[in-house]
């Protein structure tokens, strides 16, 4: 039988042990390809956050929270649904601690529909349930949401981000009437939800 070399690390390796440059090639391999997702990873990062601060994802638009109920677009006058000359409809809604204002709005049947909201005071959410409508209603923005309902019926809208103490009891009501029913409605009925 013949002697193994006197320095162990010249013996020969027992099955099953892998030697050390097979080991140094496979990790060298795995270092590359977590270097090379890592840059794959970035490079998603930068051009997504460059996109999205050319294109911003929502309708930029600035209010005064302060003053908005004084004049313009949200003033009280303004505020529930609005007939557009295309046939669209536009729902004008103030969020406040509380309530939304109008508390109640009508809108037609199966027409296109723009949500356009603001806040006076808090952020607030906006959520429709069963449709594609929910954005967040913060202060000195307008918030613009878009959709169709397609059968009438009541949904009821809960703010859907905490906004103080009262939160819990901040709900309001979308009510989708037909078109002709919608149509003999004046401005002041679009905004109460009672039965006629």
């Amino acid at each position: 039988m013949a002697e193994p070399p006197g320095n162990p690390l010249q013996r020969p390796l027992a099955d099953g042990i892998v030697p050390e440059e097979v080991v140094a090639r496979t990790e060298n391999r795995w270092v590359m390809i977590m270097a090379a997702m890592l840059v794959v990873m970035m490079a998603v990062i930068v051009i997504t956050g460059v996109a999205g601060a050319l294109h911003p994802s929502s309708n930029v638009e600035v209010i005064d929270p302060l003053t908005l109920h004084l004049g313009g677009e949200f003033a009280e006058s303004n505020l529930g649904t609005a007939i557009e000359p295309d046939g669209s409809a536009t729902v004008r809604l103030i969020g406040e601690q509380y309530d939304f204002v109008p508390h109640c709005v009508r809108v037609p049947a199966n027409t296109p529909v723009k949500f356009r909201l603001t806040s006076a005071d808090v952020v607030h959410g906006f959520l429709l349930p069963d449709t594609n409508v929910n954005t967040m209603v913060v202060p000195g923005f307008v918030a613009e949401v878009r959709t169709r309902f397609a059968e009438p019926g009541e949904y009821e809208m809960p703010c859907h981000e905490f906004c103080g103490l009262g939160h819990h009891a901040m709900w309001t009501r979308v009510s989708v009437v037909p078109q002709d029913q919608f149509a003999a409605q004046g401005p002041l009925e679009r905004t109460r939800c009672a039965k006629q």
